[in-house]
């Protein structure tokens, strides 16, 4: 038995050989049951179900994974919890996983590769129906090659990668990727400046290589192209998306003298509040002074009254489980959707004063 006398501690765990031996049944008779696959007998049933209780036994999910059994999981895979971008899409993951009776599994990164690889390498240890990868990446080549290995790795073992916020791989390999439309967005809030004057306007927070990073100023300088605005080096300002490197970035820029710019484009709306509460320490005035913009439309944007892109971050999370479902269902849905963006206008943007 489990457990000692007296309420000593356990001596050791229960195994599904003692179950079987307790409920007088085979070891596979147990393990069907507990797997729902076999259609026993009520009486049987019982028996197996009351040892299972009065031994405390906890199945093992590799050998029900290994028994055939389903095991009714989705799996994400992101870069933090914490961030706000990354803990909208877990919801609408876990949201449509629960529609569909399904449970979740969590792993994050911290933007580690070989963590990620790892993580994903435990997911398809745990047999999960789909594997969901979030968000920003440097998709070269060995990152390429890494993911279509384990995709395929994936469909052998009936299970599915799908990209969540990231590029889709090359084409045959058997992966589905939900999008949104990243470039299109920073598009349309920089030629919101542009169409209120502002042709010096500061881009917060480029990360080179990255691949939201790389869309989102790709976006704002082809709209700097489409108004016949000759695109500034000087402007672009390396950093990464956190609220704290924001403030640095900005308060860097006004403190290295006169302000050559009259508007600010930040990468992230943590970045545009970084950069906001920088202004105001150094008495510029948004939006009287400095008009300023951001990207994802999610806390503090509504409360800072920021004008900013709205990202559909749960709908991301849902299509991603829909579209797994629906083609482990075996119908014939896309293997690639884009989601649109759009801007949100609130209090952060005024007309470009002019230079006298």
């Amino acid at each position: 038995m489990p457990r000692g006398g007296d309420g000593a501690a356990p001596t050791r765990r229960a195994t599904i050989r003692d179950v079987a031996s307790a409920a007088g049944v085979s070891i596979a008779t147990v393990s069907r049951i507990l797997g729902g696959t076999y259609p026993s007998a009520p009486a049987t049933r019982s028996r197996v179900l009351r040892a299972v209780r009065e031994l405390d036994y906890v199945a093992n999910a590799h050998a029900r994974a290994l028994s055939g059994s389903a095991s009714k999981t989705i799996a994400i895979i992101l870069n933090s919890v914490i961030s706000p971008y990354y803990a909208h899409v877990a919801q609408g993951v876990q949201a449509q996983a629960a529609e569909h009776g399904r449970l979740c599994l969590i792993g994050t990164t911290g933007g580690d590769p070989d963590r990620e690889s790892a993580t994903m390498r435990l997911m398809r240890e745990e047999h999960a129906d789909a594997v969901i990868l979030v968000g920003n990446v440097v998709a070269d080549q060995s990152y390429r090659d890494r993911l279509a290995e384990y995709a395929r790795a994936l469909h052998a073992a009936g299970s599915q990668l799908v990209l969540c916020a990231r590029p889709p791989l090359d084409a045959g390999v058997p992966t589905t990727a939900v999008e949104f439309d990243n470039a299109g967005g920073a598009h349309a809030i920089t030629s919101h400046l542009l169409s209120h004057g502002h042709e010096r306007i500061l881009y917060l927070g480029h990360k080179p290589g990255f691949t939201t990073s790389e869309g989102r100023i790709a976006g704002y300088r082809a709209a700097l192209a489409a108004f016949g605005v000759r695109p500034d080096p000087g402007l672009e300002v390396h950093g990464t998306l956190v609220r704290s490197e924001g403030y640095r970035m900005m308060l860097e820029r006004l403190d290295a003298g006169p302000a050559d710019f009259t508007a600010v484009f930040a990468a992230n709306d943590q970045v545009a509040a970084g950069a906001w509460q920088a202004l105001r320490e150094r008495g510029r005035r948004v939006p009287d002074d400095i008009s300023l913009v951001g990207y994802d439309d999610l806390p503090p944007a509504e409360d800072i009254g920021l004008t900013t892109v709205h990202v559909p971050h749960e709908e991301l999370g849902r299509a991603a489980v829909r579209l797994a479902l629906e083609r482990e269902n075996g119908a014939a849905g896309p293997g690639h959707l884009m989601l649109g963006t759009h801007i949100v206008v609130r209090d952060s943007v005024r007309p470009a004063k002019r230079r006298h």
